[in-house]
């Protein structure tokens, strides 16, 4: 019992540590690939969903799969991570960022089934609200992220509400609207991460 407890205390303890040390996981490459990857698909939008008004669904299928490599991508980051030099301690800092981003994520999709199914006039939303939805990820992320992170999450709110504010119809659903809120919010994120943790950690 005494040593079972002890290694209880110990876990805590270990636990504790890394919640309040940086996160290095998140890597700037993986963060500006997702970004290129919002861009490239906010060109080609157009001719994929001629129609987003029209075709909500169309919209929702062609920018989800979008989300979903970036996902998959950093997924498969995480994963060597945790494989290769993945301590205990490490493993529990992965841990607590997912367990961050998560609530957001699956958050995002209900809204989005919901509006899709039973409200696709309000179809017009969904950029802003994933925008704002990200952002709630991120600041609840940011007791692992260099304190810089705040910046990116204060752009996605500011995108969200720009879009929710000013766009309406055609131009929230715009492939340069996605791009400039999720391609540019992840180049934004990469910079973050580099000039933040790895140029300073590499010299």
């Amino acid at each position: 019992m005494q040593l079972e407890h002890a290694l209880l205390e110990i876990a805590e303890i270990r636990e504790r540590m890394a919640s309040t040390q940086v996160f290095r996981g998140y890597r700037a490459e993986i963060a500006a690939a997702s970004g290129g990857l919002a861009l490239l698909a906010a060109g080609l939008q157009g001719r994929i969903v001629t129609d987003p008004v029209g075709d909500i669904p169309g919209f929702v299928r062609f920018w989800s799969a979008v989300a979903a490599l970036a996902i998959v991508a950093t997924a498969i980051d995480l994963g060597v991570r945790w494989y290769r030099d993945g301590s205990g301690r490490e493993r529990v800092r992965i841990l607590n960022a997912v367990r961050a981003l998560v609530p957001c994520l699956v958050t995002g999709a209900l809204v989005t089934a919901v509006v899709v199914k039973f409200a696709p006039e309000l179809g017009w939303t969904l950029p802003g609200l994933w925008s704002l939805l990200f952002a709630q990820g991120l600041f609840a992320s940011t007791p692992l992220l260099p304190r810089s992170a705040w910046w990116v999450g204060g752009y996605y709110v500011a995108a969200g509400l720009v879009v929710l504010g000013v766009a309406h119809d055609t131009r929230a659903l715009a492939g340069w609207t996605m791009g400039v809120t999720f391609g540019v919010g992840q180049l934004l994120a990469a910079a973050v991460l580099f000039f933040s943790l790895e140029r300073r950690h590499g010299s």
